[in-house]
């Protein structure tokens, strides 16, 4: 797979999840202007790949070439075609503050 086609893909999934580049800033703290970079092709770090996968519901998937696995090597993580409610985590905010030694 190519950077262009990866960059193709990204952009992509940001419109399946009907989101505009400047949405990426809340999603993964990137500027639109950044993130516009990306979708443009230009290359990018191994981190900040993974970094906007997380951001749009993707994952990496790394096959050889001569696997017999017909999918690409990004994947949708989510099959949600929409973006996922962001929930309140107050149940884990016990293990972060100590709460649950208290007990």
């Amino acid at each position: 797979m190519t950077i262009e086609q990866i960059s193709k893909l990204l952009s992509s999934r940001r419109k399946q999840l009907q989101m505009e580049q400047k949405d990426m800033y809340m999603r993964i703290g990137m500027k639109q202007q950044q993130y516009q970079r990306i979708e443009a092709g230009s290359d990018m770090k191994l981190s900040t790949l993974l970094r906007v996968l997380d951001g749009l519901n993707m994952e990496l998937s790394i096959t050889s070439k001569g696997s017999n696995i017909d999918q690409p090597s990004l994947e949708v993580a989510s099959s949600d075609a929409c973006v996922e409610s962001l929930e309140d985590d107050s149940d884990d905010l016990g293990f972060w503050f100590g709460s649950e030694d208290q007990k």
